[in-house]
C-alpha cells in the first residue's frame, strides 16, 4: 500500500524542528512562513507544550466523551478568557471542516431552517456541508451539491438584505480573512451589516476563524476588529498547534440536548493538553501583541516594494504581484531557504508564520524578497533576449 496522492509535493523532506525554522534530511535550515497553512501558531516544538502532551500521554492520553474531563472545562475557560467570550460554549471536535458541520447544525437545528448564505471566493473545508457553503465547484462530488446554499459577493450589502428577506435563511457564513483566496479582509461596515441582518431575520451569524483566529491578526479573533459577536465562532490550525483539534464557539442562546452533537476524538485528554498548552504559551508570551507589531512591520515595508497590493492583518499577509509567483518562491526556498505559501490567484504569495516571528527574522524575509524579485527579474531579461 502507499499514499492516496491528493498533493503536489515539494522536493524537501523536514525532519525537525524548531520555532520559526525547519530543517531537512540534507541538514538545510529554512525559515518558516507558512506554519503549515497557519497550523504552527505558537511556534516548532515549542516546550512547554511539548511538555504538557509528554505528561499527558505518560498519564491518558484518551477517554471517552461519557466521562468527566476536567481538561475540557480547563480548556473552555482560558479559551473564553482570552478571547474575549466567556459567556459561550465550547463543543472540540478535530479538524475545521467538522467545526464548520458542526455549525451550520447548530444554525439549522436553532432556526428550522435548511438554506445558508456564503462568500464568493471562501473556503470552509472539504467535507458535504462544509463543501456546500464553499465557492469551488471544483472541489465538490456530485453527491456535495445537493445543499441548499446563496453566494454572494463580498460587501453585497444589498443582495445580502433580499437573501435573508424571505425568512428563510438558516445561517450567513464568512470567514473573518479569506485565506485561500487571496488574503481578503470584509470591511467593518459589511460584517455589521451580516450581524443586524441575521438577528433581524431570525438567521444565525456563523464566523470562520480556523485561519484567522487564535491571536493571528492582534486580536484573538479577526472579527473583534470590527466589534461584532457571531451566534457561532469555527476554530482549528493553531488551536493545537499541530495537534489535530477543532471547535465551535456556541453563543448562549443555543442549548444543548442529549444527542444533538457528537464525537469520539473531539476534547480528548491529550487534544485538551495540547489546546490548553497553546493559550497558556499566546499568553504568557504576549503572542498576540507580537503578531500586531511584527506583521505590521512586514506590511509596511511590504508595501515599500513594487508590488500590485498587501493585503491582511498581523501575521495574516497576502502580497499580490503583476505576475505569477511560481518562480520567485522557488528562489525564496532554494536560494534563501524560506517557505512561504500559495493563494487560488496564482499571484498571491501568503505569510502565515508562528505568532512567535522575531523582528529579525521578518527582516531577514523582507531583505530575501528584494534580492529574489531582482534576481527573478533579471533572468527573465536574459530569457527575453
Amino acid at each position: 500500500m502507499k499514499p492516496f496522492n491528493v498533493y503536489p509535493l515539494q522536493s524537501i523532506t523536514p525532519i525537525k524542528a524548531q520555532g520559526c525554522y525547519v530543517w531537512d534530511d540534507n541538514g538545510n535550515r529554512y525559515l518558516d512562513l507558512y506554519g503549515g497553512h497557519a497550523v504552527i501558531s505558537i511556534g516548532h516544538a515549542q516546550p512547554e507544550y511539548c511538555q504538557a502532551i509528554a505528561q499527558q500521554t505518560s498519564t491518558m492520553g484518551f477517554y471517552s466523551n461519557s466521562v468527566q474531563n476536567p481538561l475540557q472545562i480547563a480548556m473552555a475557560k482560558k479559551l473564553g478568557e482570552l478571547s474575549g467570550y466567556e459567556d459561550y460554549q465550547l463543543f472540540m471536535v478535530n479538524s475545521g471542516a467538522e467545526a464548520v458541520e458542526n455549525a451550520i447544525k447548530l444554525a439549522s437545528f436553532q432556526t428550522g431552517k435548511k438554506k445558508v448564505v456564503s462568500i464568493t471566493k471562501g473556503f470552509h473545508g472539504r467535507t458535504s456541508l462544509a463543501l456546500g457553503v464553499t465557492d469551488n465547484p471544483a472541489l465538490s462530488a456530485p453527491v456535495n451539491t445537493v445543499h441548499k446554499t446563496i453566494f454572494i459577493e463580498m460587501e453585497d450589502i444589498e443582495v445580502l438584505e433580499k437573501a435573508l428577506a424571505n425568512q428563510d435563511i438558516a445561517a450567513v457564513i464568512i470567514e473573518g480573512i479569506q485565506g485561500i483566496a487571496g488574503v481578503y479582509e470584509p470591511s467593518n461596515l459589511f460584517l455589521k451589516a451580516i450581524e443586524k441582518l441575521c438577528k433581524a431575520n431570525g438567521a444565525m451569524f456563523i464566523v470562520d476563524e480556523i485561519q484567522s483566529g487564535y491571536g493571528r491578526t492582534g486580536k484573538f479573533f479577526a472579527h473583534q476588529h470590527a466589534g461584532v459577536k457571531p451566534d457561532l465562532i469555527t476554530v482549528a490550525k493553531g488551536m493545537g498547534n499541530g495537534f489535530p483539534i477543532g471547535g465551535v464557539l456556541i453563543g448562549p442562546t443555543i442549548k444543548p440536548y442529549f444527542g444533538m452533537l457528537g464525537t469520539t476524538f473531539g476534547g480528548t485528554h491529550l487534544g485538551c493538553a495540547a489546546g490548553l498548552a497553546v493559550l497558556k504559551v499566546i499568553e504568557s508570551e504576549k503572542l498576540m501583541q507580537n503578531a500586531s507589531s511584527v506583521g505590521q512591520f512586514l506590511i509596511n515595508e511590504l508595501r515599500k516594494l513594487e508590488v500590485v497590493q498587501v493585503r491582511g492583518r498581523g501575521l495574516m499577509i497576502g502580497v499580490e504581484f503583476d505576475c505569477p509567483i511560481k518562480e520567485l518562491r522557488k528562489i525564496l526556498l532554494e536560494k534563501h531557504k524560506i517557505f512561504t505559501g500559495v493563494a487560488s490567484n496564482p499571484n498571491v504569495i501568503r505569510i502565515l508564520p508562528p505568532l512567535s516571528l522575531s523582528m529579525e527574522q521578518a527582516t531577514f524575509f523582507i531583505e530575501s524578497l528584494k534580492s529574489a524579485i531582482l534576481k527573478q527579474y533579471k533572468d527573465e531579461a536574459v530569457s527575453i533576449h
